[in-house]
């Protein structure tokens, strides 16, 4: 093997090296902040389930606990949902900070502007779930509970994981956009890829409302129609985006055609 071989494998391996060791930075920076916000969320804990015990959803609902750990799992239930929301922003900045040195200047300000963009989804998500879908679904299964004239009788614990396992899941959907964005700005999707899995798309949306709300049609509606819009704005977005890179190209390509020229 000749000097030149042996550096230039040397570099390369010093520059993943380097890369593990910026990573290893980041997530150490994220899991701080993370655990930073799980303190905040288990202080914030009880204000927030008093919140909820005084919804309307939930008022008419005599809630006990069957078990010594249950007020503990609620608490920290609500601290690790309140330290996900918190930490979201703070993940996308070093996923933008760690992607930056591969990227343009153009994709770098694109990927930058999509941070709040992604936290204001996420929070529409959680409104969405907590307002709107989850009230409705405790309305239509109370509607069984007094067909049967039986009394509404919920443990703690049951009531607040059916409440994350529906509310979790739809507002981290609503990420749909964002996701689509940052592909598109990569060059990974284009608005004609996304335009033919259309129909895949609509039956997949169909796919998971069913997986993630209680076996009945109303429900699956509910949620399947925003996943609908969802994936019919990410596709518009796209298209914008895709035109903007096409405009960007075609200006690189008449620059690059005069200076060619000159020579």
């Amino acid at each position: 093997m000749n000097r030149w071989s042996w550096k230039k494998m040397n570099d390369k391996e010093m520059s993943m090296i380097e890369h593990l060791s910026e990573l290893r930075r980041r997530l150490i920076w994220v899991i701080a902040c993370f655990i930073l916000f799980m303190v905040i969320g288990f202080i914030s804990a009880k204000p927030v389930v008093e919140y909820m015990k005084n919804d309307p959803a939930a008022s008419q609902i005599s809630w006990h606990v069957f078990g010594f750990t249950d007020a503990l799992r609620i608490y920290m239930q609500v601290a690790f949902v309140i330290a996900i929301v918190l930490t979201l922003p703070v993940i996308l900045y070093h996923v933008w900070r760690f992607m930056s040195p591969g990227l343009t200047e153009l994709e770098r300000r694109a990927l930058l502007l999509y941070i709040p963009f992604a936290f204001l989804l996420l929070l529409l998500g959680i409104s969405f779930g907590y307002y709107i879908l989850f009230p409705m679904i405790i309305g239509f299964m109370s509607n069984f509970t007094y067909a049967l004239g039986a009394e509404e009788t919920y443990g703690l614990t049951q009531y607040f994981q059916f409440m994350f396992n529906l509310i979790v899941p739809v507002s981290l959907l609503f990420e749909l956009p964002v996701i689509i964005l940052f592909l598109t700005t990569i060059r990974v999707l284009n608005p004609m890829i996304l335009v033919k899995f259309r129909k895949y798309a609509l039956f997949l949306s169909v796919v998971i409302s069913a997986l993630i709300t209680p076996p009945d049609f109303i429900s699956n509606i509910l949620v399947a129609i925003p996943l609908v819009i969802l994936y019919e704005i990410s596709i518009w977005l796209s298209k914008w985006v895709y035109r903007k890179q096409k405009e960007k190209d075609k200006e690189w390509e008449e620059e690059f055609a005069l200076i060619k020229t000159d020579d």
